[in-house]
């Protein structure tokens, strides 16, 4: 069972009580990402997140580490685009010293400048590590295209000018800012007392400042943008997009069902003619990204370079396949099925309970019910496939990025 309750000072609370399992998982998210970034504080929710794990007033960075190891806890943090969320995994007996811990973490943590000096560097060499991953580069680079002009371009690890710039006192002011009533969810999710944990987080909160200010984003008209990233590397990656659609979309369930027939497992139509029939890829798919306003729509390749122009094409000509011929319905119950696998295995483990629940109240200010989502996925009928399909199975609207070892004219495989 779900339920949710306003604490003291209006924090939402969503808790999700499961007595048969013998593990709790805690979260407390904050609706702030990259999208709330300027440019010169780019990247610095990223940063925060990170420095929560340096020190607090009553505990130094290994005395952090040290108590989670203590009562067999998991702990970790994650920052994304439109929200951060700091959580614990632990036994259902050790609730106490886990809330505890990231309470005192999240409130008292120092921001020491030191550290936080040496924390820029380790970022600067995730930055490396992601110029060196060229499958996340290439992400990032077509996220920055499909969304130009917007926040969402904006990536979720910074610059290295942004966050040089970045001090102290600015992290202060950002939280102050961010990290306010009405923007944060407390998410829990396993065996617990409910009055026990509210007892034990109650009034805490309620020093944050009530709301966030208001902001308001131009929208933007898309238009396809292109890019090609030369470097010294052995394989070409592709990464073709186009505007999808939001979280809360009517279509979103279908466009999910749609994004597996194409390219959501070994037997989707891209990687079936791609790899299996054509040879030109080893890895191949496509993915759905949502967010509040807006999604994006994307396929992804990694290929030889004498073998670029041919799986552009190749892509293409699964697109006007979609275009002319549709699905067919067992293709349709098959992707039905899939994605009700997928859901139901990630609601199988408290962590994936308490993502669920506490990224919808953070994004939405609603939770799903399982039972609602997997109805959901059984009403989607080949009309409503039919609909999100007229979405994307035009060419000339994919935006295009390369990361590959020479210059070529993406924009003219594309528009022709």
């Amino acid at each position: 069972m779900i339920k949710t309750i306003k604490l003291n000072g209006g924090v939402t609370m969503v808790m999700e009580h499961i007595p048969y399992v013998q593990s709790t998982s805690f979260g407390i998210w904050t609706r702030t990402g990259s999208v709330d970034e300027t440019k010169k504080t780019a990247g610095i929710s990223h940063l925060i997140e990170h420095m929560m794990f340096k020190g607090t007033e009553n505990r130094s960075a290994k005395a952090i580490a040290k108590d989670a190891d203590k009562i067999g806890s998991q702990m970790n943090a994650f920052t994304g685009k439109e929200s951060t969320c700091y959580y614990i995994k632990s036994l259902a007996s050790n609730i106490e010293q886990s809330i505890d811990l990231m309470m005192d973490m999240f409130f008292n943590s120092l921001y020491d400048k030191k550290e936080l000096e040496k924390e820029k560097f380790v970022i600067f060499e995730e930055m490396k590590m992601i110029e060196d991953a060229p499958e996340d580069d290439v992400h990032d680079i077509i996220c920055e295209l499909v969304f130009k002009g917007m926040p969402l371009a904006q990536s979720i690890i910074g610059t290295k000018t942004s966050l040089s710039g970045i001090t102290r006192d600015t992290i202060k002011k950002y939280m102050k800012e961010e990290y306010t009533q009405d923007s944060v969810v407390i998410s829990i999710a396993g065996k617990f007392d409910e009055k026990e944990i509210v007892s034990l987080i109650e009034g805490k909160l309620s020093t944050l400042d009530v709301a966030k200010g208001k902001k308001t984003y131009l929208d933007v008209p898309y238009s396809p943008g292109y890019r090609v990233k030369v470097k010294d590397i052995e394989q070409t990656h592709i990464c073709l997009s186009t505007r999808g659609v939001k979280l809360d979309d009517q279509k979103y369930y279908a466009f999910a069902v749609l994004n597996n027939i194409l390219g959501g497992s070994m037997g989707a139509r891209l990687f079936q003619s791609i790899r299996e029939e054509k040879g030109l890829a080893y890895s191949v798919y496509s993915a759905s990204s949502s967010f509040v306003d807006m999604g994006m729509f994307s396929i992804y390749a990694a290929v030889s370079h004498e073998k670029v122009k041919d799986t552009v094409f190749a892509i293409q000509e699964e697109l006007s396949k979609l275009k002319k011929e549709g699905v067919t319905d067992e293709e349709l119950s098959i992707a039905k099925e899939q994605i009700k696998g997928s859901y139901i295995f990630s609601q199988e483990n408290v962590n994936g309970r308490m993502f669920s629940n506490g990224k919808a109240m953070t994004l939405l200010g609603k939770f799903h019910l399982p039972e609602t989502v997997i109805a959901n996925i059984d009403k989607v009928m080949m009309d409503n496939i039919e609909e999100v399909a007229e979405m994307i199975h035009h060419f000339e609207d994919y935006s295009g990025a390369l990361i590959t070892n020479k210059k070529v004219d993406l924009k003219k495989w594309i528009q022709g």
